[in-house]
């Protein structure tokens, strides 16, 4: 864990709120707080939604363990959204009106939270949000327990540079939400850093043969491929892009990159890539260490942890310390609860702003090596830019 001391953090934060006087819950004593989770279980994500129930379940488990939030049990009823924007919708709406959950956790992709935000809103639900997305959603009942581009991807552009990677910079990615305003929001980076964009390029999903793409970068001279190609076809290139030798020439710079990612290309494949992150499960700090030991016993020694678990873990953890801030168990005694709240979490202190209920929290530069991703430089607290005041 750093060395932050709780004065230092909240002193680089700013002040939050004061803790509210308890009241009686509005429920009836005893009755179990339902929370819903919409997540990808099949149609291609399903990797990513097996990573968020790992660190949902842990977070049921622990608040249940230690009598639950005001005194109710908790349960969580999984939904699978099939990586399908409209079933997000439909899964959504059935958890809120029909199992009448206090919040509802998911879902992984862009498109899917775009589609349920209308319904959250609508029903005034708060979204426990964990994925790391590119920005711009300001919404009452919206919360972002993971990272925005000014806390993985602003960093990364400046470290790269001054261990001398180099400056100049190709963008490939796929061709969706997600990496258009990723890349948008790093050419703005690169520009006031001295660099240049050479070009930047997306491609639909489900491509198997990237060599065409892979000479155009290696010819194009630019010294980092700033990558944003989640899932297999991410795989896919980089592989096909070791074995053209790209990666003897140039750095990858791999936006979303998790340990989730570790031994798909091969042995000693994938060696010497970059990326921007809230936790590294390697790490030696001792709350990351007794996670992912927690994580481990429940689901198996060899289990992969990424911090896809930790940021689901997270949400839960706020959503009981907002319930027991505002005294009350009731969807708006929630938002209420978690908009200010500081917590903790496996990296250290946590806490959500006020403005726009997105996460402050400590960040690293992870480097893969020796088949491992390993803590290059811990970057200590990063506040998330006001996505209030943020164009999508």
């Amino acid at each position: 864990m750093l060395d932050i001391s709780r004065r230092k953090f909240v002193a680089a934060m700013g002040a939050t709120a004061a803790m509210s006087s308890f009241s009686m819950p509005s429920i009836a004593a005893g009755k179990t707080i339902k929370i819903g989770a919409v997540q990808p279980f099949s149609g291609g994500l399903e990797l990513f939604g097996s990573q968020a129930k790992m660190g949902l379940d842990l977070a049921v488990a622990e608040i249940n363990a230690g009598g639950g939030i005001l005194g109710h049990p908790v349960e969580i009823l999984y939904e699978d959204n099939k990586t399908d924007p409209k079933t997000s919708v439909e899964r959504a709406k059935k958890l809120i009106q029909r199992d009448e959950v206090i919040a509802i956790s998911g879902p992984i992709t862009s498109a899917g939270r775009d589609a349920m935000s209308a319904v959250i809103e609508r029903e005034k639900t708060p979204l426990l949000y964990a994925t790391n997305y590119e920005g711009g959603m300001c919404n009452r009942y919206l919360f972002s327990f993971n990272t925005v581009p000014n806390q993985d991807t602003a960093p990364l552009i400046p470290y790269l540079k001054d261990i001398g990677v180099g400056d100049s910079y190709y963008m490939f990615g796929a061709d969706y939400i997600w990496p258009r305003k990723m890349f948008e929001t790093a050419k703005d980076i690169i520009t006031k850093t001295g660099g240049s964009t050479v070009a930047e390029e997306y491609t639909p999903f489900g491509v198997k043969d990237f060599s065409s793409v892979i000479r155009k970068i290696a010819a194009s001279g630019a010294k980092i491929l700033l990558f944003a190609l989640p899932g297999a076809d991410g795989i896919t290139f980089i592989k096909q892009a070791e074995e053209f030798g790209l990666t003897k020439t140039m750095k990858i710079a791999f936006l979303g990159f998790a340990e989730t990612y570790l031994g798909a290309f091969g042995p000693g494949k994938g060696e010497g890539m970059y990326a921007g992150v809230p936790m590294v499960a390697n790490s030696n700090e001792p709350g990351v260490k007794e996670f992912v030991a927690k994580i481990r016993k429940a689901e198996g020694a060899d289990t992969t942890v990424s911090f896809y678990v930790m940021t689901h873990y997270n949400s839960l953890i706020a959503l009981k310390g907002g319930l027991e801030k505002s005294g009350k168990v009731d969807r708006e005694a929630a938002v209420d609860g978690m908009a200010g709240l500081s917590f903790e979490i496996p990296t250290g202190p946590a806490m959500i702003t006020k403005e726009d209920h997105h996460t402050v929290m400590n960040m690293y530069i992870a480097k893969t090596e020796n088949g491992e991703l390993n803590v290059a430089k811990a970057l200590g607290p990063i506040r998330p830019t006001n996505q209030c005041d943020v164009k999508k």
